[in-house]
């Protein structure tokens, strides 16, 4: 399975992606990881990477795409892979469709994960993280059953900056206006698939990507 996966920040891309590398052979890679490896292992791309994220620049597309071909051609990629956050414009999918075609690699689809922006906020604002061994949960969809303590270890849990309603709002909003082109561009030519994230009876993004990739009857 090669596919992109699009989708607001708290759409359930990630927990997309967790379920299909449980059940398929495919890697998953995010833009996030790519630089901690490269910056991390102090490749000279990462070095290069470094230099704009110290100074608080945007690391260059040309760096960006230079480390995801690397990730492209490693192993684990050669049966499958979900890229999940990238592109993030319509410059970074045009360099990516070269990029592919000159690795000989054909997309199996662009997956659009859908929520509404409520869904969305209340997804994020309401997470709650435990200071001691990290657990996650929700106020609205999973709280702890002790309140403002978790109930693994007894930690205290709290909000994180990044999840204040007024930050997903924000965050929202630069998506909303990233993003509304890259799915007119994938749009135009080929097939892409619509898949909402809210549980409304019509089964688990799982269930619908596999019937839209035919995986499934």
């Amino acid at each position: 399975m090669r596919i992109i996966l699009l989708g607001s920040p708290g759409a359930g891309k990630g927990t997309l992606a967790d379920e299909i590398v449980r059940k398929y052979p495919a890697a998953h890679i995010s833009t996030g990881d790519i630089f901690r490896e490269n910056v991390k292992n102090a490749t000279p791309l990462g070095q290069e990477a470094r230099k704009y994220m110290d100074s608080g620049a945007l690391v260059p597309d040309s760096v960006v795409l230079a480390m995801m071909q690397g990730r492209l051609e490693q192993d684990d990629c050669r049966e499958g892979f979900i890229l999940d956050g990238f592109p993030r414009t319509v410059p970074q999918a045009t360099a990516l469709d070269s990029m592919l075609e000159e690795l000989g690699v054909k997309l199996d689809a662009v997956v659009l994960l859908e929520a509404s922006e409520e869904t969305v906020v209340r997804r994020l604002s309401g997470r709650r993280v435990c200071r001691k061994c990290g657990a996650i949960y929700n106020l609205y969809f999973r709280p702890s059953s002790r309140g403002d303590i978790c109930e693994k270890c007894g930690g205290e849990l709290y909000q994180r900056d990044d999840d204040r309603e007024e930050v997903v709002r924000s965050r929202l909003e630069v998506y909303n206006s990233q993003t509304a082109p890259l799915i007119d561009y994938y749009s135009a030519g080929r097939a892409l698939v619509r898949i909402s994230s809210e549980r409304d009876g019509g089964g688990s993004p799982l269930e619908e990507l596999e019937r839209a990739l035919g995986l499934v009857e």
